[in-house]
């Protein structure tokens, strides 16, 4: 299994999801003066909710979150990087799909084949402003080889022909 995963603010080691950076995430914006603040994340609503600590448009922590993969394949993210919370699913997404061409690659030069590939995308909330963000990714497959030249192959493949012999009999003919 492999992937790619948020780190920072609330982040804990996930398997297969990435490792925490410790960036933290802040308290919430700076003030300017008693009815402006800084806008750091741009486009983004101001509008604070209720219970929250920030609006999105203020945010410190996605602002500061970023994503590193935690596998040992040569893909992106291997060091930490930022992703706007827009932009986090496509680039998860293609990530992860880098890890599934690496699979069939690999199954390629080995004389194997690629039985199953799947890219799971998962969700968090912030806990600073409540905007719901993609925040890792992880993929799974598996990679059947062709060993001929193994016994215990040879015998197996043995084993099922003799238990198909006479399977499809037809008594009515």
């Amino acid at each position: 299994m492999s992937g790619i995963g948020a780190i920072g603010f609330g982040g804990g080691y996930v398997p297969g999801f990435g490792y925490p950076m410790g960036i933290g995430g802040g308290t919430g914006a700076s003030s300017v003066g008693a009815e402006s603040k800084i806008t750091l994340n741009p486009g983004e609503s101001v509008e604070k909710r209720p219970g929250l600590r920030s609006s999105p448009a203020e945010c410190e922590t996605c602002k500061n979150r970023k994503y590193q993969d935690g596998s040992d394949e040569m893909v992106s993210f291997k060091s930490a990087a930022h992703i706007s919370p827009e932009a986090a699913p496509s680039r998860v997404r293609a990530h992860e799909q880098e890890h599934v061409s690496n699979a069939f690659k690999k199954a390629s030069e080995g004389d194997g084949k690629v039985i199953q590939a799947s890219v799971k995308l998962t969700t968090a909330v912030c806990p600073e402003c409540g905007r719901t963000y993609v925040s890792g990714g992880l993929t799974t497959t598996q990679i059947m080889y062709k060993n001929e030249d193994n016994p215990y192959q040879k015998n197996r493949k043995g084993a099922d022909a003799a238990g198909l012999v006479g399977a499809n009999f037809d008594a009515g003919v």
